[in-house]
């Protein structure tokens, strides 16, 4: 395979990806924990961008477990931010798998 080929190819993607990155950050994903009562909405970044809490989870008797639905609502947001970065990237890198890259 002719290196300048393979250079102006390996450019050519990086320039993809970084248009990539800079679209994911303007996506969101929606996650929720306890049947709704906890709503967050992270971006592409996986930066946390929203959270609704229903005022019937706030129980001052109970604030372990509306801690324990923030935190399932926001790791279920950041396993969905992944999922959907890897998927875009794969689009990008037709399924390779190249360690470092994301």
């Amino acid at each position: 395979m002719n290196m300048n080929k393979l250079m102006k190819q390996a450019q050519k993607m990086q320039a993809k990806m970084a248009k990539m990155q800079e679209e994911l950050e303007e996506k969101t994903v929606e996650a929720t924990a306890g049947g709704g009562v906890v709503k967050v909405v992270l971006n592409g970044k996986q930066q946390l961008v929203d959270l609704k809490i229903d005022p019937d989870a706030v129980d001052p008797e109970d604030v372990e477990m509306l801690e324990d639905l923030i935190l399932a609502a926001v790791n279920e947001g950041m396993r969905k931010v992944t999922d959907m970065v890897n998927k875009e990237m794969g689009k990008i890198t037709g399924g390779m798998n190249i360690p470092g890259m994301f």
